[in-house]
């Protein structure tokens, strides 16, 4: 069962999933679309509330993997809805809970939501692997993209990231719900460590687009925590997309009023 089967990452899962010959329940706030006519289940729950997550979504589930989030504090009380709902129905599912490289170590309110998240899957009672990963390429993008109607795009000083590819993300996540639980597995990391002003150099040539980029200083625990590399993992450079590669898929020939990737 993939939770968040809907969205950016799940839905690369489930791909990957089907792919394997495995089959596939998908649990979603929403109704399926019409036109979805692929070949897993379909199952309407609300980890927000708790409405439709009883014991007959479980039926038959030997893996949960956990990719549904809140953006937010919510992430924390929806997973102990989805681990309270699963031990009370009983069996023993393999849970994988995917999360993000630097949550204990970048004070950001997000990552200490993900971090006590991964204390509720640890201590759930059931057997259980975390991965953590760092940013996808996708949400690196979106800091420039965010921007694009500004005369200049500001960027963090002295920042880096190591953005990876969802499609990588969704291997590694398929390989660890086919395998035994493992506690915290290795982090995903992408190839490349690039300063935030050369990613967003990058953002812009690929949209063809000119800009003048404005790297900030900023003070703070958090800013330092992010200068001193807490978001990174560069003994765990195991992805192969690169963020260029990233780009040049995505972003279409250039005509007049082209917009950044992802705009």
């Amino acid at each position: 069962m993939v939770t968040g089967g809907t969205g950016t990452l799940g839905r690369a899962l489930v791909d990957r999933l089907l792919a394997a010959g495995r089959p596939v329940r998908v649990l979603s706030r929403g109704p399926r679309g019409a036109d979805d006519a692929r070949p897993y289940e379909w199952a309407v729950g609300d980890l927000r509330t708790g409405v439709g997550i009883d014991g007959a979504l479980f039926d038959g589930v030997g893996t949960i993997a956990h990719c549904a989030t809140t953006n937010g504090r919510g992430d924390v009380e929806a997973t102990e809805r989805l681990t309270g709902a699963a031990v009370r129905a009983g069996g023993d599912p393999h849970l994988v809970y995917i999360s993000i490289v630097g949550v204990d170590r970048v004070p950001l309110g997000y990552y200490r939501a993900k971090l006590a998240a991964e204390t509720v899957v640890e201590e759930c009672g059931l057997p259980w692997t975390v991965l953590r990963t760092t940013q996808f390429h996708d949400l690196v993008a979106r800091l420039t993209v965010a921007q694009r109607r500004l005369p200049a795009i500001l960027t963090l000083s002295g920042v880096s990231f190591q953005p990876v590819d969802v499609t990588e993300v969704a291997d590694r996540l398929a390989d660890l719900a086919g395998g035994e639980p493992v506690g915290h597995a290795p982090d995903l990391g992408g190839p490349q460590i690039r300063s935030a002003a050369d990613l967003t150099r990058a953002t812009l040539r690929a949209a063809g687009r000119r800009r003048l980029v404005v790297p900030l200083r900023l003070p703070g625990a958090l800013a330092g925590a992010l200068r001193a590399g807490g978001n990174l993992t560069p003994d765990h450079a195991d992805g192969r997309i690169t963020y260029d590669s990233w780009l040049a898929a995505r972003t279409p020939p250039r005509k007049p009023g082209l917009t950044a990737p992802g705009a």
